[in-house]
């Protein structure tokens, strides 16, 4: 009986141990559960995809863009929300006009706006293949016609394609150029660039000047205003170039970085004849003379010297021919380097009495733009080094006195044949060069006597 009622007394809590271990294990089993989905989702599991993402909703670009890198379930469920049309109307702001009017998002915000933007979608695709990042991100960015080549009706009143530009150049920092190679050509299937730039280069200069400003507009906002490293604004104007013969690359040059119109009507567009028609300004020239440096640099593996070379000799008789000082201005502003090699190249190829003019109008671009004048004798001094005979230098120098009294008759011929109600300008230009020659020679004497007095 004690035995049995100790029977009784033993089983019992034996049964309701092993009732209490299952409950248990199988609150065990939910606890890991819950944790694994706390590991990706957070407290956010609680919430339907309605609620999330009216919370996301309140956090910024840059916010979300943080909550993307917390794990892979919370980055597609940020993909989704990019996707949806709530969630893309809200990110890709469109106010691209007027943004200098009052209560308006300011050019500044619209711009740090697409960098947060670059780097969100940057984050939320960074698994994925290349060619499916960009699919994705043209999925999203289709919407939005400033962004095209011939999207927007005012380009030059718009952001659109410099928002773009600042948002490529946060989505590819750090691709190698494979990646790179492959969003370039993205791009120029979506813009149908070559063959736009294929009609420009082929066609008359200025018969299509909008296609020209678009062309000029979407390669400088898109591909090569936004960059910090030298290296990569090499990269894509050689993308952009390389392609061509150099005859067009020399044309798609100046359509990109000449000077362009400020006339009411003509605001803009390319002016062809600047270098044709009269001396030009330094302002007018810098952005071709800054991408002849560019290319010119070791940072653009793809050039040699000649290849630099050749395009600048392209470059000057682009539509024709080029006064020399304007030629000789762009030599100025694009750095001793480019300047000795270009006249280096003439002195080897046998085109002295070519070299021996432009060394006179070095003279006179210092002249006019208050450079030292000890510059041209240095450079001239480089030169000669280059003739492989005294007879060769001897004759060169010759030529460099002869072309400078050539000038001066041709500048007074041009005086005194102008009319008296004509402007002064070619009376100027002749006392520059008089002032050129001598400040010329001045130098050469005190560099004769110094070496004497050695």
């Amino acid at each position: 009986m004690a035995s049995t009622a100790g029977t009784g007394y033993t089983l019992i809590p034996n049964q309701k141990y092993r009732r209490s271990n299952r409950r248990s294990r199988q609150r065990c089993d939910i606890w890991a559960t819950d944790s694994q989905s706390l590991s990706t989702l957070g407290y956010f599991q609680t919430l339907p995809l309605e609620i999330f993402q009216m919370v996301l909703n309140y956090l910024s670009v840059k916010d979300l863009s943080m909550l993307s890198m917390v794990s892979k379930t919370i980055n597609n469920r940020l993909v989704n929300y990019i996707s949806v049309p709530s969630g893309s109307r809200r990110l890709l702001l469109q106010d691209f006009h007027n943004f200098e009017l009052p209560g308006k998002r300011g050019g500044p915000h619209m711009l740090e706006h697409y960098r947060s933007l670059g780097l969100l979608l940057k984050r939320c695709t960074l698994l994925l293949p290349t060619k499916d990042r960009l699919k994705f991100i043209h999925k999203i960015l289709s919407e939005v016609s400033c962004f095209k080549l011939n999207g927007c009706p005012s380009p030059l009143d718009c952001l659109g394609l410099q928002c773009y530009g600042v948002f490529l150049q946060i989505l590819t920092a750090g691709w190698d150029e494979l990646e790179c190679h492959r969003v370039f050509n993205f791009l120029c299937e979506l813009s149908n660039l070559p063959r736009k730039v294929q009609t420009v280069v082929s066609s008359k200069p200025g018969s299509a000047r909008k296609l020209e400003l678009r062309i000029r507009l979407y390669c400088r906002s898109v591909f090569l205003n936004h960059w910090i490293h030298r290296s990569d604004s090499a990269f894509w104007l050689t993308r952009i170039l390389k392609p061509w013969p150099m005859v067009n690359q020399a044309r798609l040059l100046y359509i990109i970085f000449g000077p362009v119109s400020s006339l009411d009507g003509n605001s803009g567009h390319v002016v062809w004849q600047k270098m044709i028609e009269g001396p030009t300004d330094e302002t007018s020239l810098k952005g071709l003379a800054d991408a002849i440096k560019l290319l010119y640099d070791t940072e653009a593996r793809e050039w040699t010297a000649d290849d630099v070379i050749s395009l600048v000799d392209e470059l000057s008789v682009v539509p024709r021919e080029w006064l020399v000082e304007n030629n000789a201005r762009l030599l100025v502003l694009s750095g001793n380097n480019v300047c000795f090699t270009f006249m280096a190249s003439k002195a080897v190829n046998g085109r002295v009495v070519e070299l021996a003019r432009l060394v006179a109008f070095l003279a006179l671009v210092c002249e006019k733009d208050l450079y030292c004048m000890d510059w041209v004798v240095k450079m001239m001094q480089k030169v000669c080094k280059v003739f492989s005979t005294p007879g060769e230098r001897k004759n060169f120098l010759q030529c460099v006195e002869n072309a400078f009294a050539y000038m001066v008759m041709d500048m007074l011929q041009a005086v005194l044949s102008a009319d008296r109600d004509e402007d002064d300008s070619s009376f100027l230009n002749l006392f520059h060069f008089v002032n050129a020659q001598t400040n010329f020679h001045k130098e050469i004497l005190y560099l004769t006597m110094t070496n004497n007095s050695n």
